[in-house]
């Protein structure tokens, strides 16, 4: 395969080459300001020949060996860590991430690649008898097939660790794969790129098309060479790359809006740093955050004066600096929104108890008080460093409250009575519900994904690839 340009000249990857376009992509410089990467954005006809490259590849994924995608697999975790301290930097410059998240974010996607060696060599048959009636004498064999081409449409906020999420399955199961990374933080897809494509994947196997959403989404999604779309995002986009897609597997991870329930019998001061972590954890622009705290009335003030004390922890600095632990938000457009947010909550009536100030991207640590049910920020996803606090009165109230939403992705519940506990979170319309700590899912050890508008089917380990294979039957 063809070597890259120049370190901060990216180009689309396609059917073994990278190729230029017309139309470039600025990256921001989150850390220091200006532009630190120009990506060539591909256009229409090079996503359709991307497209082309996957779908003619894979019959030579498919003839792959299990040891052959382990080689693989093996190679590109062992290149990710090699080549750690620029991933890390990449990182920081393009998502906003403080350095030693990022540095953690790039050791996560090659342990996620390491973790596929195990599921491609799970990808085994299996033998069956017939049970019923008139069939007492069949024998047959099921055996996984490569589903076909993955598209994996990336998010902005996890560059590099959720694509491992859904590149290493996809490989792991032998298909085929078009790559559509965030316009905003293409370039640490880009150096991923680099490293696959010194592997032996066939060529066209992986292709790698930086761009504009408005321009090659919907060429993408649309597509009938596309077998399943793995996707990070917003429901909104979520519902319209559905919509454009045929009868593909859907495997989307869309918007959340985690409520943390709090009993009065609940530890306060683990449970305020917990929520503080939970929600300002990469500046709160994370699916899983806790963006909501449900607080029994009989502690309210006393867990948002704990909570209070708690965010004292998170402080804004130089994003190279190994104490700084909070960021700007990815854009001023962002920015808008979860002043708007904010704005909206004070006006119905909510108190602020600390922050609530912006200056371009950055959105200081607010915490919020006596939030009203009516205000937006209880039902709507903010992606911000925002912690509302809202009243309950029981466990009927706060489940009531929690369900309001349509984002059922995440919840966690703070108490010491375990079947309290245990019947909130049955009760909670989520995905996945935490107690007594805030939502986390671990490398995809549990499954993670949401009901209602926060998505369809699951992403984790042994559970993600699934979505990508197919079951053949032989009967005997």
């Amino acid at each position: 395969m063809a070597t890259a340009s120049a370190a901060n000249d990216r180009e689309p990857f396609i059917d073994g080459e990278w190729r230029g376009g017309d139309t470039v992509i600025d990256v921001t410089d989150l850390a220091d300001g200006g532009v630190f990467a120009r990506v060539s954005a591909a256009d229409q006809s090079q996503a359709e020949s991307a497209l082309a490259a996957a779908e003619d590849a894979q019959s030579a994924l498919a003839a792959t060996t299990v040891p052959e995608r382990v080689a693989w697999l093996e190679t590109i975790a062992a290149e990710l860590r090699e080549r750690k301290a620029e991933l890390a930097e990449i990182i920081v410059r393009e998502a906003g991430k403080p350095i030693a998240s990022a540095r953690g974010e790039v050791e996560s996607a090659a342990e996620r690649f390491e973790r596929a060696v195990g599921e491609a060599r799970d990808l085994t048959g299996e033998y069956r008898q017939g049970t019923t009636a008139g069939h007492e004498g069949w024998q047959a064999i099921t055996t996984p097939e490569p589903i076909g081409t993955v598209l994996c449409i990336t998010p902005y906020n996890y560059p590099l660790s959720t694509t491992a999420l859904q590149v290493a399955p996809a490989l792991a199961a032998g298909n085929s794969v078009v790559l559509k990374p965030a316009s905003k933080t293409p370039v640490s897809a880009a150096i991923l790129t680099e490293i696959i494509s010194t592997t032996d994947i066939p060529e066209g196997g992986f292709n790698f098309v930086p761009g504009h959403a408005g321009e090659i989404g919907d060429v993408l999604s649309g597509s009938s060479a596309v077998n399943a779309i793995a996707m990070t995002g917003s429901s909104a986009a979520g519902e319209h790359v559905a919509r454009e897609s045929g009868i593909v597997n859907l495997h989307m991870e869309l918007g959340g809006n985690a409520p943390a329930v709090v009993f009065p019998d609940a530890d306060l001061d683990a449970t305020a740093g917990d929520c503080a972590k939970g929600a300002l954890k990469y500046a709160g622009q994370r699916c899983s955050a806790v963006s909501r705290v449900l607080a029994h009335d009989a502690i309210h003030d006393d867990l948002v004066a704990a909570i209070n004390d708690a965010m004292d922890e998170w402080s804004a600095g130089d994003l190279f600096d190994e104490e700084t632990a909070l960021g700007p938000l990815i854009s001023t457009d962002q920015a808008d929104w979860v002043e708007e947010l904010i704005e909206d909550a004070r006006g119905k009536g909510a108190r602020l108890v600390r922050g609530g100030e912006r200056d371009g991207r950055f959105v200081e640590p607010t915490l919020l008080a006596d939030v009203p049910r009516d205000a937006r920020i209880v039902r709507e996803e903010q992606f911000g460093p925002v912690i509302p606090v809202t009243r309950i009165e029981s466990a009927d109230d706060a489940v009531s409250v929690a369900n309001a939403s349509d984002l059922a992705l995440d919840a966690a519940v703070f108490t010491a009575d375990h079947d309290r506990a245990m019947d909130v979170a049955e009760r909670i319309d989520a995905g996945a519900v935490r107690v007594n700590g805030a939502p986390s899912h671990g490398l995809g050890d549990v499954p993670f994904g949401g009901n209602e508008r926060s998505g369809i089917n699951r992403e984790g380990i042994g559970v993600t690839i699934e979505q990508f294979v197919r079951r053949k039957s032989i009967v005997l």
